[in-house]
């Protein structure tokens, strides 16, 4: 099977451009018989939750998958190598239009596939490298990374204190309480237990 796939963020966007490129470009290497699958959805959304994902997931060895441009696949470009890796571990020949980029089993595209890994690894170190001195930066500036040692002075029921004392000394059990405040019950025992609030006999 041969696929199209267009990407736009919004519906108002007009999908003719990508179209045209991708059926200018399909003629010019030979490919026939597209089956355009369109997104209409933001390209921060991650690629695998678009229909992008599903396709992929549908398709087999040898089946055709044409983008207009790289940016239609996604806007990291990590998620952009992630797509073109499982493509290529699937058999799965991608073309990208605008940039004539090929990877459909030939050894100029092996060769492509090989520098694209690189570069993902690159990506991933450079990410982490990142990360590493920004925590060592914040530690070196006396910040206190990760999370406070010893108990939260705050809690998260502490807000609806007054209404839990109010229905405890009306007599209400911990479930009828726990449910008109709209909290799970061991949530409201584990908050009772650390405040030292009890239930009226």
């Amino acid at each position: 099977m041969n696929y199209a796939y267009l990407r736009v963020s919004t519906d108002s966007q007009d999908v003719a451009n990508q179209k045209h490129g991708i059926y200018e470009y399909a003629n010019r290497v030979g490919i026939a018989n597209l089956v355009f699958v369109e997104d209409i959805i933001t390209g921060k959304k991650k690629w695998r939750e678009r229909q992008l994902g599903k396709l992929i997931d549908g398709m087999g060895q040898d089946d055709k998958l044409i983008f207009a441009e790289v940016s239609r696949i996604a806007r990291s470009t990590l998620q952009v190598l992630e797509v073109l890796e499982i493509c290529m571990e699937k058999g799965i020949c991608v073309y990208i239009a605008k940039q004539n980029m090929q990877l459909d089993g030939s050894m100029q595209s092996k060769i492509t596939a090989t520098v694209l890994g690189l570069a993902a690894e690159i990506e991933r170190e450079f990410i982490s490298m990142r990360t590493k001195e920004a925590l060592a930066a914040r530690k070196q500036n006396g910040m206190v990374l990760g999370r406070p040692k010893g108990q939260a002075t705050q809690l998260k029921l502490d807000t609806k204190r007054d209404q839990i004392e109010k229905y405890l000394n009306m007599g209400l059990g911990l479930r009828p309480t726990a449910k008109l405040i709209d909290e799970a019950p061991s949530t409201l025992r584990d908050y009772m237990k650390r405040r030292e609030l009890k239930l009226q006999p």
